[in-house]
């Protein structure tokens, strides 16, 4: 509920702080004094539309703020944690206006977008007046205003829940039916595709080492003939090595008669014999090497040909080959096996629909339901209101073209103010007293169901006075059990009931020409007084007096 509202320099006002507390609180005074420019100015801290011509004359800015205390379960809280603030006991709202038309919006100090403001001040606080369309008149909330009237919360978050199943299985049907008659298009050539990737069968990185070993081969052509002129010097008929093996025979047996002569000799011989035989042996690993069938490089070549020529086919490198067969492969496979899954997706999404047709026919049925109970809470409340002759109804449409996360009813709170008359939507049927008092009968009905902590009815009473005033106030106290309640009023019978009774005055300001509207809270003495002045006008008599005493002691 709303605790706390401070004003600073807004059009009259310079400085207010006015607190508030449970039940209901009415604010008085005569015509002039400010009492709109006290809603205007509460408005703008729920997120209003700004204007300049708010601030105060000869002031560079206004500010609004107001405190509200924030239960527990609070639907702000999950608002305030969407927009990652977090939640306390107590939510601030303050609203700067700048003479420019510039306004800055924050929520406990901490800065926010308007629209932010103006989503927390729409879970706080309701205000209803004669030409108001903030509230019930608007049709958006109608349905959400039945489910919270017949307790069908769970119910309509049921069917969102199975809108959404069903718009999934659908959309999946849709994607999968999309790709199988996609394949069934391409089907001829994915099989030329498949069956030509599968004969080619690529190998990752088949390329590559089909290209190195292409050079390798092709090297070796230009060394071959070196190597088998290299191998014959060391080991043909013209080699050196039986000469050079003869001729160190024959120095080891002479070697003992001459030892220091020979050995030296003998030692090189030998280790030149055994580097041309590790020569030889080097040289015949390279022509083995070397050595390959000419039929081997052509099928390397036509190899790299069709891999590579593939690969430009399908625009693709070539060692991804392999992937796209794979992956043509899975499409393929979606001729054949895609219509047993498409049948799957075509009962998941039948069953889908209707789960969400039952859900969406309970919850209608429910609605019907729960429209009708209200229809007659309501009516019930208009006789004492002066609306003996007018008529409440919920015009409730249900058609499966409506449907959609809310079900498939489209709801409209409609009025007849006459016998005779055609009735219409609440908003364009009911005239200004006549819609504040529909909406005070709607309220009362619908407590503290689907409605903000805080309600402000604003000179609600206008045009009505005796019995109906009176029944306006019994209205706005038995509403007032329940949410806190704000009243604007002229009429001493709705003052009368009020737990507490706030009196709005301009007053000029010491040593100046200029007023300030303030706000006093009223204790028994002046608050009878005050009542008094409602009943009589100017001029405050004892019988005046005595009615308000009479007013005050019914009421309580």
């Amino acid at each position: 509920m709303l605790t706390r509202l401070s004003i600073r320099d807004i059009v009259l006002i310079d400085r207010l702080d006015i607190d508030f507390g449970a039940g209901l609180a009415v604010l008085t005074g005569e015509t002039g004094a400010g009492k709109s420019i006290l809603l205007d100015a509460f408005a703008l801290a729920l997120g209003a539309r700004g204007d300049g011509k708010l601030v105060r004359q000869n002031s560079d800015q206004g500010q609004v703020t107001a405190a509200f205390d924030l239960p527990p379960a609070h639907p702000a809280r999950a608002l305030l944690a969407a927009n990652d603030m977090a939640a306390q006991d107590e939510l601030i709202l303050r609203r700067v206006q700048f003479a420019d038309g510039r306004t800055r919006a924050f929520v406990n100090d901490q800065p926010v977008g308007v629209q932010v403001l103006r989503g927390l001040g729409g879970l706080l606080v309701e205000i209803h007046g004669q030409h108001d369309e903030r509230a019930l008149v608007d049709a958006a909330s109608h349905r959400a205003l039945i489910d919270a009237y017949g307790g069908l919360d769970a119910a309509a978050t049921e069917v969102e829940r199975a809108w959404r199943a069903r718009v999934a299985g659908a959309e999946a049907l849709a994607a999968h039916r999309a790709k199988v008659e996609r394949a069934r298009r391409e089907a001829d050539w994915l099989r030329h595709a498949v069956d030509e990737l599968a004969m080619l069968a690529p190998a990752p990185g088949e390329e590559s080492s089909l290209a190195q070993r292409r050079s390798d081969m092709m090297q070796a052509e230009k060394v071959a003939d070196d190597l088998r002129d290299a191998h014959a010097a060391v080991s043909g008929n013209a080699a050196a090595t039986p000469a050079l093996a003869a001729a160190v025979r024959r120095l080891e047996r002479r070697r003992a008669q001459a030892p220091v002569l020979l050995e030296p000799a003998v030692r090189a011989l030998d280790a030149a014999l055994i580097a041309i035989e590790e020569a030889r042996g080097h040289i015949e690993r390279a022509l083995v090497l070397a050595d390959h069938d000419p039929r081997e490089l052509e099928r390397i070549e036509e190899r790299l040909f069709a891999l590579r020529a593939a690969a430009r086919k399908y625009n693709v490198p070539v060692d991804e080959l392999g992937a796209l067969a794979h992956r043509l492969g899975g499409e393929l496979a979606l001729i054949d096996a895609g219509e047993a899954e498409l049948g799957a997706l075509e009962k998941a999404a039948r069953a889908a629909e209707a789960a969400y047709g039952a859900a969406a026919d309970a919850l209608s049925a429910a609605r019907h339901a729960a429209a009708r109970r209200l229809d007659r809470a309501v009516n019930a409340e208009l006789a004492p209101l002066k609306l003996d002759r007018a008529s409440f109804t919920t015009q409730l449409t249900s058609e499966a073209a409506l449907a959609g996360p809310t079900g498939i009813d489209r709801v409209e709170f409609w009025v007849q103010t006459n016998p005779g008359t055609r009735p219409g939507p609440l908003m364009k049927v009911a005239s200004g007293g006549e819609l504040a008092r529909f909406l005070l009968a709607l309220k009362v009905v619908l407590a503290d169901r689907g409605s903000a902590p805080t309600l402000v009815f604003d000179e609600i009473d206008t045009g009505v006075g005796g019995a109906v005033a009176d029944a306006i106030g019994v209205r706005l106290a038995r509403l007032a059990r329940r949410v806190q309640v704000l009243a604007v009023t002229h009429a001493p019978q709705v003052a009368a009931r009020a737990g507490r009774h706030y009196l709005i005055a301009k007053d000029a300001l010491a040593k100046g020409k200029k007023v300030a509207t303030r706000v006093n809270a009223l204790a028994d003495g002046r608050r009878r007084e005050e009542i008094a002045r409602m009943l009589a006008g100017a001029e405050i008599t004892e019988e005046a007096r005595a009615a308000a005493d009479r007013l005050i002691k019914a009421a309580s």
